[in-house]
């Protein structure tokens, strides 16, 4: 008698190495290993265009893995369940938790319609070094801030559990398979070639990412990484969020090389990461809502004109363009630049944060809803353990500081390569003498800044300073 199928379904997990759901239902017996491409429940919250390209990738990254034996599809998991349910013999259904408010309520309806019909339903954690509900203060309430959060709570709790093995898989056969191709994932222009051919994609890939990290970049991570020029920054955030690469794998494989300063960063790196779940579990309206609701007053201004040239990275300000370019032909930014763009769009622009969180929600392959909501939230002063109202970025001051020879800023807007770096980053304060002689004509082959830095900063503080009045 043969055992009943067991059917793994894939989602933000995308390996075979370190995932405890297809662990588990390789132990139940032959696995049906099943991918959905579900934007009926999505919402808001349907992927982004560059995240989209990345997960057509990391599919057939997955299937190769698998054999050719990933069942895809796209449409209601609700009826394609239930269709698999009736097609073959199935045991059990295994998956990994997800954490958006989303997917969290369609998991449910999935769960109690699986338990109706008899069906084991097992559900792991595989995306985080520990579970939201498990890290809360001694009075059972979730931190807002983050240091008691991963020192007195995540560093106090039960250790991450070790990653596992590869298991060993027999599969069952769709009777009519699809090819990734069928979910339509790359767009119809082709400018996504440009972008992918920046990073490898796959578990593989990740694993590499990591271990080249570890051997290199840690050395220099605490201070290098805020130097957007030099390679000291890890780049596996889009292989964390789709799962090619696991949490506990990184935290075990950066202990494992070492214990130092440079480690222990890297590692409350990845506690930022688990803050961010932490936030968007407890507080469901998080990539919308102010968590601080005295910034519903906030009077942002209304400025399509001040967006798109931010958008476009047209803002004559040459570290924001620099940074907004890098998002738009890598799907990626420097941390650094991500909070001085950031900055720019919520203070100096006066523009709803929201805003910068959909574009990014677009643009970056390491779109994630946690992580993004929280961090555009901390960029605006409105979030859990925000940056006070009067940190705002000077992008002069910090392209001087943290890009002094320019390499970065002259690498992605090269019609200033030939300003001195005196000028590189304030090139309308330059002479007109050092402009001519670099071919630079403002408001012609670059923007004139679409704001004044000084002004704009004093309007910030006074519309932050408004708040306390109501």
């Amino acid at each position: 008698m043969t055992q009943p199928t067991a059917i793994h379904w894939f989602r933000q997990d995308l390996r075979v190495s370190d995932n405890p759901a297809l662990s588990e239902a390789a132990q139940s017996g032959r696995v049906l290993p099943i991918y959905i491409f579900d934007d009926k429940y999505a919402g808001d919250h349907a992927m982004g265009a560059a995240s989209r390209v990345w997960l057509h990738h990391s599919l057939i990254s997955l299937n190769k893995t698998l054999g050719g034996h990933l069942a895809i599809f796209k449409g209601d998991p609700v009826a394609i369940i239930k269709q698999l349910l009736e097609e073959h013999d199935v045991g059990s259904v295994h998956w990994n938790r997800c954490y958006e408010p989303w997917r969290m309520k369609r998991d449910a309806k999935i769960k109690a319609m699986l338990q109706e019909m008899g069906v084991d339903v097992h559900s792991q954690n595989g995306s985080l070094l520990w579970e939201p509900w498990a890290i809360q203060k001694k009075d059972g309430t979730p931190y807002r801030v983050f240091t008691p959060f991963y020192r007195k709570g995540c560093l106090m709790a039960a250790a991450p559990r070790q990653p596992l093995d590869i298991p060993e898989l027999s599969f069952e056969k769709i009777k009519k398979p699809q090819s990734v191709d069928a979910l339509a994932l790359l767009p119809e222009r082709s400018w996504s070639n440009s972008m992918i051919g920046h990073w490898d994609i796959g578990e593989e890939a990740a694993q590499q990412r990591l271990h080249d990290f570890l051997q290199s970049g840690v050395e220099h991570y605490k201070e290098g990484r805020n130097f957007p020029a030099k390679q000291h920054v890890s780049r596996l955030s889009p292989h964390l969020h789709f799962g090619e690469l696991s949490p506990n794998q990184a935290w075990y494989a950066a202990r494992a090389a070492g214990d130092s300063d440079q480690i222990d960063c890297f590692c409350s790196e990845l506690g930022w990461r688990e803050f961010s779940y932490s936030l968007l579990y407890f507080n469901h309206e998080l990539p919308k809502k102010n968590l601080q609701s005295k910034f519903d007053a906030f009077p942002w201004k209304k400025s399509k004109k001040h967006l798109q040239a931010w958008q476009q990275s047209q803002t004559g300000i040459p570290i924001v363009d620099a940074g907004m370019r890098e998002l738009w032909q890598t799907g990626y930014m420097h941390n650094r630049v991500r909070m001085i763009v950031g900055s720019f769009l919520v203070k100096n622009l006066l523009l709803d944060w929201r805003a910068g969180e959909a574009w990014f929600w677009d643009c970056l392959v390491d779109a994630d809803l946690a992580s993004n909501s929280a961090s555009w939230q901390w960029v605006a002063g409105c979030g859990a353990d925000a940056a006070p109202y009067f940190r705002i970025f000077n992008p002069v001051t910090q392209g001087e500081k943290f890009d002094p020879q320019g390499e970065y800023t002259r690498q992605f807007v090269p019609e200033l390569k030939g300003l001195p770096d005196k000028w590189l980053f304030k090139p309308w304060e330059a002479p007109e003498e050092v402009l001519a002689q670099a071919g630079i004509v403002l408001g012609e082959t670059y923007p004139e800044p679409i704001v004044d830095i000084k002004a704009s900063r004093q309007l910030a503080l006074e519309a932050f300073a408004s708040l306390k009045k109501t």
